[in-house]
């Protein structure tokens, strides 16, 4: 029998009496220590509720799962985690594999830091978006594009923050936010700056639980206190989302909508195009002003140029990315064939 426990957000001493009974009553505990901190006082108070044997379960023993499968064929056994035992994807597997070699499997969730801060904020939680996590040994490109799509539908991002139980290491909030500008200045997609509003989730779930909030280029001097930290970037946010943010959260700066201040990529793309391809036919059509046969051409380019336009202004952006490039190849092909440079 393999059962997996969490222990809330607030330890060991938010297990419920069924779980205090199961894992008292079982032949041996694992405690999972690598998908959140656990204290060393946590840890004895666990230990002191185990009647059976008690095992510390770090990263590899857990991920590899073979000790722990082969533990459960013969024995009642225990995974206790933090906060809820399937946020974890490791513990799902670890499941699956169970259930494969014929294990029996049951489960008593808890509250997840992961889903208890966004209310401990005061955000819906309908509007959160994909998570993300920020890792301090690969550049933030993909967080970076998550927060870009995630606002571009109004919706909040989860940014969780590396954590490496081998080497007592947390990735600190203000590292994550220069990540994100470094990424910002390589993509220049517009969807991260010094103006864009974010939320520090700190300790949730813990008596020195606290929660800060502005605009990063005011936090970036601030010192969010002991580890783990969470970082939230904020979609549209309704007024009782806002109300509730300046009634929980130490705001820095008044809570502010980072959505209205995200430009699709089609947007940037016409915005950057439209004038730079209608140029381009301005600067190449006099060369064809006594040719019958380009005519048509040059027509169908300013035609396609239109058309992007329109398409854009009614939200059919594909239709008008492709109107543009059209156009865009129409007015190089007329270049090329006069040798004509493009301007600058």
């Amino acid at each position: 029998m393999l059962w997996f426990i969490g222990l809330g957000i607030t330890g060991p001493d938010s297990l419920s009496a069924r779980a205090q009974k199961i894992v008292s009553e079982s032949d041996v505990v694992y405690l999972e220590q690598f998908t959140s901190p656990i204290t060393d006082a946590e840890t004895q108070k666990i230990r002191e509720l185990v009647r059976g044997e008690f095992k510390l379960g770090p990263r590899w023993l857990v991920e590899d799962g073979r000790e722990i499968l082969e533990t459960a064929k013969e024995k009642n056994t225990v995974l206790l985690s933090y906060g809820d035992p399937y946020i974890a994807t490791t513990h799902i597997e670890l499941r699956v594999r169970a259930i494969q070699q014929g294990i029996k499997t049951d489960t008593i969730h808890a509250s997840s830091a992961l889903t208890s801060l966004i209310g401990e904020c005061g955000l819906h939680y309908y509007k959160v978006g994909k998570t993300v996590t920020i890792m301090s040994t690969i550049p933030s490109t993909t967080a970076y594009y998550t927060i870009f799509e995630n606002l571009k539908l109004g919706n909040h991002t989860v940014v969780l923050l590396e954590y490496n139980q081998n080497k007592s290491f947390f990735l600190e909030p203000v590292a994550a936010f220069e990540s994100l500008l470094a990424a910002e200045k390589e993509q220049a997609r517009k969807a991260i700056s010094d103006s864009t509003y974010a939320i520090v989730a700190s300790r949730i779930g813990f008596p020195n639980q606290s929660i800060t909030a502005g605009n990063i280029g005011s936090m970036l001097n601030e010192d969010f206190g002991e580890a783990p930290h969470t970082i939230i970037i904020p979609g549209t946010m309704h007024f009782t989302e806002s109300d509730a943010l300046k009634a929980f959260a130490r705001c820095v700066d008044a809570p502010e909508d980072n959505t209205s201040k995200i430009q699709k990529i089609s947007a940037q793309m016409m915005k950057k195009y439209v004038p730079m391809v209608r140029r381009a036919l301005e600067q190449i059509a006099p060369h064809y002003k006594d040719t019958k046969e380009f005519a048509s051409v040059l027509e169908n380019a300013e035609l396609y140029i239109r058309d992007a336009e329109r398409f854009f202004e009614q939200g059919k952006d594909e239709l008008a990315i492709l109107s543009i490039g059209y156009a865009d190849g129409l007015v190089d092909a007329l270049r090329i064939a006069k040798g004509i440079e493009p301007e600058m």
